[in-house]
């Protein structure tokens, strides 16, 4: 079985780490002097970490990076904590809080090492998540299309859209506002006016998806309140030639925008906004939209012709949407949607993006 399978490395690691504590000596009679024998542990930890990495990208696609780099630290954490007090019982061993440190860092060091090829590759699956309906329940209805809208104070072109189209379903393909930070206490009133027109058209029966981009942070505590969220690549709908994602992954010589993003979106940046008081996670949350608006300008000009039309190519036999490039580009089964900031949406009817 799929579960089965994938956690049997982990579950075989743990053991081994419970029989080594168990033992007076290591194997063979091997003595490690001090600090060779923090390293030993740091590695074996770092081997139970990546293990409990791997089941849980291929049995929980839908946590996302943050998460699941936190609930392994925690994991791995407390089996550190129980195999030392284990080794309490056993004779000619110790049980030493510096091990401990050892167990827990090598766990977070593995964890790190095994994220730095996401700032070169398109291979991005270990940093992509989703959750909800990859398919409409009518098919033949309109997919109205809103890319990088960058809403402030008001939600240009929502009202009247749904007004004109209510039958139409949605899908937001990232960069809703202009900066949305997902804690409770930070979401501003368009925020949660949007969140109550997404229920709205739930409530109504339409199907209402949205793809996180490089302005959302830590959303997917909302994830329920629409039929499909998700981050990174794979965006698509079953039955249906349409494939996308935001689009601010597809230049892989951006590696200064690659590590804001894994830095930005990681376990320890979601606990300091955790710790913050309310206020400071606010002018946090300012500062970063003003440094959004004028880092690394020289890929945002420019549109990445070549590495764009790579990603819509890998795609073959869809149509391959993204937003974030705020320009309508067309490079083989690939489309830039241009920038709904004045309420230019698009949409997705009878197999083609067509204007709204």
């Amino acid at each position: 079985m799929r579960f089965r399978g994938f956690w049997l490395l982990p579950l075989a690691v743990a053991g081994t780490i419970f029989w080594l504590s168990a033992q007076s000596h290591y194997p063979g009679g091997i003595e490690l002097p001090p600090p060779l024998d923090k390293f030993a542990h740091a590695a074996v930890y770092a081997v139970l970490a990546l293990a409990m990495d791997l089941a849980l990208r291929h049995t929980q696609p839908g946590l996302p990076l943050y998460r699941r780099h936190l609930l392994i630290l925690a994991a791995v954490a407390l089996y550190g904590v129980s195999d030392e007090l284990h080794q309490r019982f056993v004779p000619g061993r110790d049980c030493a809080f510096g091990d401990w440190v050892a167990d827990t860092l090598g766990g977070a060091l593995a964890l790190t090492a095994s994220s730095l090829h996401l700032l070169v590759t398109r291979r991005l699956a270990a940093l992509s998540w989703w959750r909800g309906r990859m398919r409409r329940p009518d098919l033949s209805r309109e997919l109205i299309l809103v890319a990088d809208p960058h809403w402030g104070a008001t939600l240009t072109g929502l009202e009247a859209a749904t007004t004109a189209h209510p039958d139409a379903d949605w899908l937001f393909l990232g960069d809703v506002f202009d900066v949305w930070v997902g804690f409770p206490g930070m979401e501003t009133d368009p925020q949660r006016a949007f969140l109550a027109w997404v229920d709205g058209r739930r409530a109504a029966g339409r199907w209402v998806g949205l793809w996180l981009g490089n302005r959302e942070y830590f959303l997917d505590r909302h994830a329920g309140r629409f039929d499909l969220m998700g981050e990174g690549i794979g965006g698509s709908l079953e039955g249906e030639a349409l494939t996308w994602e935001h689009g601010d992954l597809i230049n892989t010589a951006d590696r200064q925008y690659r590590l804001w993003n894994l830095v930005s979106r990681s376990g320890a940046v979601w606990l300091l906004f955790r710790l913050m008081p309310g206020g400071m996670a606010r002018r946090v949350s300012a500062w970063m939209e003003r440094k959004l608006r004028t880092t690394n300008a020289a890929y945002k000009l420019t549109f990445p012709r070549k590495a764009f039309r790579a990603a819509a190519e890998a795609q073959a036999g869809t149509t391959f949407l993204t937003g974030h490039f705020h320009t309508h580009e067309v490079e083989a089964n690939g489309i830039a949607l241009p920038w709904a900031h004045e309420g230019r949406f698009m949409v997705w009817r009878m197999g083609e993006v067509e204007e709204l």
